[in-house]
């Protein structure tokens, strides 16, 4: 179902983020309020509130295509965030590392490793 309003998208946004992000996605979106609260609203109800909530893809699927675009780009602070989010989807170890190796050949191996090293201190951390 298509949420309607702004508010639907919101809370739909909520339950989704605590899906796949859990409390690293809370925590983003808390640092955020307080410099750019409309930013908040909208990382909630518009990837969270609608892209995340197409049919097509499930959760797994999705996390995937998003730690590959995030270790092509090199934004290694969401890419952490994303890599958590994978596991709670149910990526296992294994499978994120060798996502990356498979992005070393689509976008080198210096954006490869720094995932592999991105992810190395996620799994740490659990």
């Amino acid at each position: 179902m298509k949420p309607n309003t702004l508010e639907e998208r919101y809370q739909i946004g909520l339950e989704n983020l605590a899906k796949i992000d859990g409390q690293a996605g809370h925590d983003v979106i808390e640092s955020l309020k307080s410099i750019a609260p409309d930013m908040a609203q909208y990382v909630i109800g518009f990837p969270f509130g609608e892209i995340y909530n197409r049919g097509g893809l499930d959760l797994r699927s999705r996390e995937i295509a998003t730690i590959s675009a995030l270790c092509a780009l090199g934004t290694i602070p969401q890419l952490k965030v994303h890599i958590r989010a994978s596991l709670n989807v149910g990526l296992s170890k294994e499978e994120i590392i060798e996502i990356f190796m498979q992005m070393a050949i689509y976008c080198g191996f210096p954006k490869a490793l720094n995932a592999i090293f991105a992810a190395k201190e996620v799994f740490e951390g659990t």
